[in-house]
């Protein structure tokens, strides 16, 4: 009472201040300024003054004047208008705990209609209050038409909702227990070092609540763990508390029409570094010019530089190394080049020792030799069958490179293979291939194998 009070000891306070500044005292100015030069020029303004009928004629003529402002609506204070309150948030009345209601507005819109003054008492007092009472309400097939109402802070003011009215539906909450994974989020955050070697929640099952439709559409339950946490910055084990759970459908977008109770939970979250050496593989695209081959390549001045890699131990495991590129086309001419490389991360790790290498490579005169290989391994073979390799008992394989590398290559350090993807019961003749992962090596192969394909 002594807010509203105050508000319109305040209201009425500015309007004295508006006319005394707009009305009363230009008015008073002009008379003493009228006054005055009637004075000087002898008027017998007192005289005037002093005459009993002066005082009446001058009321009737202000109040003739003011009653044409008002009729012409100059003076607009008790003048109707309309104002929009954009936003207003819904109150929503029902049994929670036994429904679910679809088809709620989180916000309407208002239209205020009255005198300006009561709109502006209206807004201050700040109590714009829209409800939707569904308390007597009961869950059904069909849906309801229900009207919003108002609570109106000032009797003298008609409002309009916009809605007005909403057609919502009811229907029975039922609950279900549901078993609880989890998601990491926010990973870029971690350090590159750290990886999450194992997470244990507090609880393994929840309760989830709504209505047969949308319990049916549940696919799983999440905990999102948010790896950005000020605390997990280091090896160890860390607690988590107040970890959201959000319920998925089986397209992976969350439903918002379900209650999950709890709705967070706490975790054990345990941090470990993960690391190995690998060396680093250089392959070339390009072809040198004729008669060169590359003699020897060292990376920041080694034969056996390693690098550092850092990730999930179950990623990192299968790496045996790293490769980089350098493009050859066109080289040989000089004996050396240099290539300043940068080394990306191979998919699943999340740090390096180092980004940058310096490749120097060397080039000769290239040489050749041949060798005769006997084994030769099938590939891709689909399942369900055999291949046999009929007739040869090995086959040619020229190798070019720079003599000193080439007097290493045996039958025992070549890899030759065909390629049997696709292939179905049958003979075919296959041409052989050799796998080369030594940039400094050439390997030369036009032979192929007569291959039998049974069923198992």
């Amino acid at each position: 009472m002594k807010k509203i009070k105050k508000v319109i000891n305040g209201f009425f306070l500015a309007i004295y201040r508006v006319i005394d500044k707009l009305i009363v005292t230009p008015i008073s100015r002009l008379i003493f300024s009228v006054r005055e030069y009637l004075r000087s020029k002898n008027f017998k303004l007192d005289y005037i003054l002093n005459r009993p009928n002066f005082m009446i004629y001058v009321s009737l003529i202000l109040a003739v004047l003011v009653f044409l402002l008002i009729d012409s609506r100059v003076i607009t204070l008790v003048e109707s208008e309309a104002e929009v309150i954009t936003n207003v948030p819904v109150t929503v009345n029902y049994n929670e705990e036994a429904y679910v209601v679809e088809g709620i507005p989180k916000t309407v819109d208002i239209v205020l209609i009255g005198r300006k003054s009561d709109i502006y008492l209206a807004k201050q007092l700040g109590t714009n209050n829209v409800i939707l009472d569904l308390s007597d309400y009961e869950a059904r097939n069909s849906s309801y038409r229900v009207y919003l109402s108002y609570t109106k802070s000032i009797d003298s003011i008609d409002y309009k909702l916009d809605p007005s009215y909403v057609t919502v539906t009811i229907k029975d909450k039922i609950s279900v227990t549901k078993t609880i994974d989890y998601d990491l989020i926010n990973e870029q955050y971690l350090s590159e070092e750290l990886s999450v070697e194992s997470v244990s929640l507090n609880r393994s099952e929840v309760v989830v609540k709504g209505s047969e439709d949308a319990i049916s559409e549940i696919a799983s339950v999440k905990a999102l763990i948010d790896l950005s946490d000020d605390a997990l910055t280091d090896v160890g084990s860390f607690e988590i508390d107040n970890i959201r759970l959000v319920a998925y459908d089986s397209r992976g977008e969350v439903l918002d029409n379900i209650e999950i109770v709890p709705n967070t939970l706490s975790a054990t979250i345990t941090l470990d570094t993960y690391s190995k050496s690998v060396p680093i593989s250089v392959r070339t695209t390009g072809h040198l010019v004729t008669g060169k081959a590359i003699a020897s390549i060292l990376i920041n001045n080694s034969n056996n530089y390693t690098v550092t890699i850092y990730g999930d131990e179950e990623q990192i495991s299968n790496i045996d190394d790293v490769p980089v590129t350098i493009n050859v086309d066109g080289e040989g001419a000089n004996s050396t080049r240099n290539y300043n490389v940068t080394i990306s991360r191979p998919t699943g790790v999340r740090a390096l020792s180092d980004n940058n290498a310096s490749i120097t490579v060397t080039f000769g005169d290239e040489v050749q030799k041949e060798v005769q290989v006997s084994n030769v391994s099938s590939r891709n073979l689909g399942s369900g069958y055999t291949a046999n390799i009929r007739g040869t008992s090995s086959i040619p394989v020229i190798v070019k490179g720079v003599q000193s590398v080439i007097d290493e290559v045996d039958e025992d350090s070549i890899r030759a293979y065909i390629d049997l993807e696709g292939y179905t019961p049958g003979e075919y003749d296959v041409e052989v291939k050799i796998e080369n992962d030594d940039p400094r090596l050439n390997f030369v192969v036009s032979s192929t194998v007569r291959v039998e394909i049974v069923n198992e």
